[in-house]
């Protein structure tokens, strides 16, 4: 690792210290209190800490988290690795991530995708995934081909990097397009409502099965270097492995495939990557099962349609009951509108709980949607409401931290 400047060095003792204070006053892990000081002090110490260690970058609408943390199972059959243990994604906790991991050669940094860009300018990364583009918070996202087209030009301040892309989504693909060293993975793409149009020219993109092109510019879906096919990666050179994930659902299967694909263009064996990713069973308390008196939790988590409609997806048609909490706090976004863009419709026989601090919001969609439901607004009454058996719990961003707290105050 290279030297630590003596301002950098002074930045993360004062870092390391109000972590320590953060800790010990209950105020969680201290780690993005720490993150922010030594950015106060030192603005380079994120470049700094990024020197010598070949990183990969990770950012995407959803599916960061998992991502990240299958990226890392796969890279560690070569070598340490830093990463965020908390999902962390803005500089700050990068910050912290990598000061805690000074040693590790190797780093799998998850990246919210509007800080891309200037992350990349910083630790100059030997691989980017790029995993999805879709519509987010407006308030604080934007416009999501605004997104786009400056994800584009961040990109290519960095033409060495491996771009691992998903060519199965329009944005992705528009953003990695004219990069010069792609490797493209068919991840699929459960979504693609905010992709009808050709970010290039404007015109409709038509779509012929897993295929799809532009009308209106040379812009098409790109061969994939890596596929999917049933229970197998397939990959270049013939590689053909087996993928016996822990985590449920079709997006995971994608997920790992980029996470396999990263590592391998960093020097990982393919079969001990791919056999690492299945190693990942719960990532900051998702896809988790707990004991909530006479029920089994299992708890997911959705931000925005996109990740709700995959996230419905994985629902259990067989659970005794499903509770979807959805709160609409700033970290969630205020405007519940994008309720109206998820399906709710396929729940008939599922005993269905309106939950959360919005739950008669969600309550008139139910309606709409014609699914029979109660209204519980909170999420641990709602389990207990259900019968007894296995319940699924679906929960927007701060539903789903709050709920998350509860569960460990009771158990603690």
């Amino acid at each position: 690792m290279a030297d630590i400047s003596v301002r950098g060095r002074i930045a993360l003792r004062a870092a390391a210290a109000a972590s320590w204070a953060s800790q010990k006053a209950g105020r969680g892990k201290g780690s993005m209190i720490g993150g922010l000081i030594a950015l106060k002090i030192d603005p380079t110490i994120m470049d700094q800490l990024g020197r010598g260690r070949r990183t990969v970058l990770v950012t995407g609408t959803n599916g960061k988290s998992t991502t990240t943390r299958m990226t890392t199972a796969a890279l560690s059959t070569i070598g340490d690795v830093a990463t965020q243990a908390d999902g962390a994604n803005m500089d700050a906790g990068i910050v912290a991530a990598l000061s805690v991991h000074r040693s590790a050669p190797l780093a799998a940094i998850e990246v919210d995708e509007l800080h891309l860009p200037h992350v990349s300018d910083s630790l100059n990364p030997s691989v980017v995934v790029l995993l999805n583009l879709s519509r987010d918070q407006l308030d604080r996202v934007g416009e999501i081909n605004t997104i786009e087209r400056r994800l584009r030009a961040g990109l290519a301040r960095h033409p060495h990097a491996v771009v691992v892309a998903n060519c199965d989504d329009v944005l992705i693909t528009s953003i990695a397009y004219d990069h010069p060293n792609v490797v493209w993975v068919a991840a699929g793409s459960g979504w693609a409502m905010d992709a009808t149009s050709c970010p290039r020219s404007g015109e409709p993109i038509l779509w012929e099965g897993e295929h799809w092109h532009s009308t209106g510019a040379d812009f098409r879906r790109p061969p994939p270097d890596w596929w999917l096919d049933g229970d197998k990666l397939c990959g270049p050179d013939g590689v053909r492995l087996p993928l016996r994930l822990a985590l449920p659902g079709r997006a995971n299967r994608g997920n790992a495939a980029q996470a396999v694909a990263a590592a391998v263009a960093l020097g990982a064996d393919p079969e001990q990557a791919s056999a690492a990713t299945g190693t990942v069973r719960e990532i900051a308390g998702r896809y988790r099962a707990v004991q909530v008196g006479e029920h089994e939790a299992r708890l997911l988590l959705a931000k925005n349609p996109a990740g709700w409609q995959e996230a419905l997806s994985m629902i259990d048609p067989a659970a005794a009951g499903l509770v979807i909490a959805v709160n609409g706090q700033v970290p969630d976004g205020e405007d519940l509108s994008w309720l109206w863009d998820v399906r709710f419709e396929h729940f008939e026989g599922v005993h269905v709980v309106a939950a959360g601090e919005r739950a008669t919001d969600l309550a008139v969609r139910l309606t709409y949607a014609g699914v029979a439901h109660t209204t519980v607004p909170d999420p641990m009454r709602a389990i207990a409401s259900c019968p007894a058996g296995r319940v699924e719990v679906l929960a927007n961003y701060t539903a789903f931290r709050d709920l998350n707290r509860e569960l460990e105050e009771r158990t603690s």
